[in-house]
């Protein structure tokens, strides 16, 4: 029972006008020092602010200032002390209410707390209330937990802080407060009582709204059985479940106060079911701007579309976070591919459509697609059954007419592709294990800065994480790990990808990848890929190694810088258009590889780390810089790092420019590249003619299209030993592959030259 029950009970010490003899500097026990004889405090009447008050002067570290009454502690027994006081002068000191526990016996009782919280005045004259909650139980506003030990106690104050500062201090009040906290102990509200019924099908909208607006603090307890919320419904309170709610797959159930995973586990008793509802209510809420998985591993038994657990919304622009959990694909038959065979007509004219597609109602959204002339990573963005039409992510490089199409819906376990556009989504420190049998992501159509941090995509079947349109405009990953589930196999039997890329501005730092078919395919420009390594080798002799990057785009627009590019290569084409003949424009163009490590073992000596394969003619290369590189081939070496695969197309080397490719350094590598090229030419037998020959050193074996410089590191001499100052002149693009250069003189002469070729103009 509480204080307010026992009448003859004084919860209030006695007011300072009734004598300083009641307060002590100490504890307030008997004996202890008293305030009326103490020069450090007097009794001020009049008080603009408090009438009579109590003035004291801070003399020492800790000044107390305690009531000689015994306040009995009752157990279920709350107090509330408070008062008011200012500083007149001097220093600032804190204030805190504070207390001395007593046992019946007159024993102190130390381990409890003591102490309230402190204030700090901050001008003369400043009324502050400073307070303190004293009861038995640890709850939310109690300030001193005693638990059921103390009999009374001798309540007042402390200051603390510098010494010198005069305070004025109100008389003291003591009040019973139990019933704050009682009413939260014991008074949880059963839905039951607002009109509740558990029986799966009635109606309890009503109910809970009007068991949450009584609620006032109180818990909300939903007891054993189903109860049907047959529409959206938001609750502020907090909630107890012992059985469970049902709500529409449209309608939104909202925890203002229990938004954790733990509790929609609770709530819908099912882990799939529970993230569906926590997403939906996240998107549905401003009161929260992320969902905590808690660390839980949520098992899945089918690819989760999120726009369909969210189902109202088309679209999101605000950011949101999922973080901190596990999602675990079941093995079962939802995850199989969906395969579909149509034949379609294709136009470069209209370059990312298919037309008259025979059975278009068959093909998904999100679907792959193969065939003739097809490059990769080319996905059916949308399909229009009316016109028998499929809108692609990307143009064909070689498929004018009609053929069969293969389109293949792969399966994801985070499906985003319903919606038509999602920004600044992210996912932290989020694990999806694919267990061989799903794919990872699929983003929406489009949107711009999804974000993955810190995640792990455990052995996806096919794909890591898949855009089939402009979703991941602006995409950020960062350091993500990326485990395949094909490691055993040689290099070129993989077929899973980590992913791709179909929008501009892609960042790619720090992840791990490891033996994937490819690490990344990237059909946009602007993109900044840092710190990565990706691992794609075999157990093979002379095994084949596929790309770890592929950059589709002509002009590329990109930096790699810092990577460390193991046992695959960098590959540059222009799969991805649809008029692969260069005609105007940049051509391939703008990419920087700087400061990165590239390893090789067990490979072909035939084997490269850049790869340029152009997929139409005449096209030449600009604005290529290749520096400060480690580049390493073990056990066995390689011819050279670069190569033009030309099983479709050359690259034209006449129309080479502003090509940088020095600083590298190479180990095991056989033709060391470089442009500018540093030569030294000796020639021992006189002669008007010099040939200098390059020895294909110049990169991609190109043509001396230029020279920096040209210098007598000798003297130039007749056959008959005479120096010779005649300036020479030199012919480019000179022999049969145009790679040599040759130095011309008025007559013949011998000694030696050093010079600097170059590739480009």
């Amino acid at each position: 029972m509480g204080l307010g029950m026992i009448e003859a009970a004084r919860f209030t010490p006695p007011t300072f006008a009734e004598g300083l003899e009641n307060w002590s500097s100490g504890d307030g026990v008997a004996g202890d020092p008293r305030y009326d004889l103490s020069s450090d405090a007097s009794l001020v009447t009049g008080d603009s602010d408090f009438g009579v008050c109590l003035e004291l002067r801070k003399t020492i570290e800790l000044q107390k200032l305690r009531s000689f009454t015994q306040t009995p502690i009752l157990k279920e027994t709350y107090l509330r002390v408070r008062c008011r006081v200012k500083v007149v002068s001097g220093h600032f000191p804190g204030v805190r209410i504070a207390g001395w526990a007593g046992a019946a016996s007159g024993a102190h009782i130390a381990q409890v707390t003591q102490i309230g919280p402190s204030v700090v005045p901050t001008a003369y004259g400043q009324l502050l209330e400073v307070s303190a909650i004293i009861g038995p139980g640890l709850r939310d506003g109690v300030d001193m937990v005693w638990g059921a030990s103390p009999d009374y106690g001798h309540f007042g104050l402390d200051l603390t802080g510098q010494n010198g500062g005069v305070i004025r201090i109100e008389s003291l009040q003591i009040e019973d407060v139990s019933a704050l906290f009682m009413l939260h102990s014991t008074n949880i509200l059963d839905i039951r009582d607002y009109g509740a019924i558990g029986d799966g099908e009635t109606p309890n909208y009503d109910a809970f709204s009007a068991a949450d607006e009584a609620a006032a603090g109180r818990r909300l307890l939903v007891p054993e059985g189903q109860f049907y919320v047959e529409k959206g419904l938001t609750l502020r309170s907090k909630l107890l479940f012992r059985g469970t709610v049902k709500l529409p797959v449209s309608a939104p159930f909202v925890l203002q106060n229990n938004f954790d995973f733990t509790t929609y586990i609770d709530a819908f008793g099912e882990e799939e079911l529970a993230f569906k509802k926590a997403f939906q209510a996240l998107l549905n809420s401003g009161d929260h701007d992320a969902l905590d998985l808690g660390g839980r591993t949520i098992g899945v038994n089918a690819p989760i579309d999120l726009q369909k657990a969210v189902s109202t919304r088309q679209g999101y622009a605000v950011r949101r976070v999922i973080r901190n959990g596990e999602f675990y694909a079941r093995r079962n038959t939802a995850w199989e591919n969906d395969i579909v065979i149509s034949r379609g007509t294709y136009s470069p004219s209209d370059p990312k459509k298919l037309r008259n597609l025979n059975n278009s109602a068959n093909i998904q959204a999100g679907s792959l697609v193969e065939g003739n002339g097809v490059g990769r990573e080319i996905y059916v963005t949308s399909v229009d059954i009316n016109t028998s039409e499929a809108t692609l992510s990307e143009a064909l490089y070689d498929a004018e007419g009609t053929q069969d199409f293969t389109f293949t819906r792969f399966k994801y376990m985070l499906d985003f592709s319903g919606f038509d556009q999602l920004q600044k989504f992210m996912l932290q420190n989020v694990n999806l294990k694919c267990n061989s049998i799903a794919n990872g992501i699929m983003l929406a159509r489009a949107g711009d800065t999804f974000h993955i941090a810190d995640c792990v995509i455990t052995k996806p079947r096919y794909r890591g994480l898949t855009s089939t349109g402009w979703g991941c405009q602006g995409m950020l990953i960062d350091r993500c790990h990326f485990i395949t589930a094909e490691s055993l196999l040689a290099a070129q039997d993989r077929v899973s990808i980590a992913l791709n890329a179909n929008a501009n501005d892609i960042k790619l730092r720090d992840n791990r990848a490891s033996r994937f078919r490819h690490f990344a395919i990237l059909s946009g420009s602007n993109n900044i890929i840092s710190g990565n390594h990706f691992y794609q080798g075999d157990e093979r002799s002379n095994g084949i190694r596929l790309a770890g990057i592929a950059l589709t785009q002509t002009n590329t627009t990109s930096t790699i810088t810092g990577n460390y590019v193991d046992n695959c290569f960098i590959e540059w084409t222009n799969e991805h258009d649809a008029k692969p003949d260069y005609t105007t424009g940049f051509g391939f163009s703008a990419l920087t590889i700087s400061d990165n490590i590239f390893l090789c073992s067990n490979v072909a000596p035939s084997f490269s780390f850049l790869v340029l394969k152009p997929y139409g003619q005449r096209h030449g290369l600009s604005d290529l810089s290749v520096n400060g590189n480690n580049f390493r081939a073990i056990n066995g070496s390689i011819d050279r790092i670069e190569a033009v695969d030309t099983s479709l197309s050359d690259l034209d080397r006449e129309r080479f420019f502003q090509i940088q490719f020095h600083g590298n350094n190479f180990n095991n590598i056989t033709t060391q590249s470089a442009n500018p090229l540093r030569l030294t030419h000796h020639q021992n037998s006189a002669a008007t003619l010099w040939i200098i020959d390059t020895a294909q050193r110049l990169p991609f074996q190109a043509q001396c299209l230029d020279a920096d410089t040209l210098i007598a590191k000798s003297p130039i001499l007749t056959p008959s030993g005479a120096r010779r100052h005649a300036l020479p002149y030199i012919e480019l693009q000179y022999g049969p592959d145009k790679d040599q250069a040759a130095i011309v003189w008025p007559e013949a002469v011998k000694g030696k030259l050093g010079l600097q070729l170059r590739c480009d103009r």
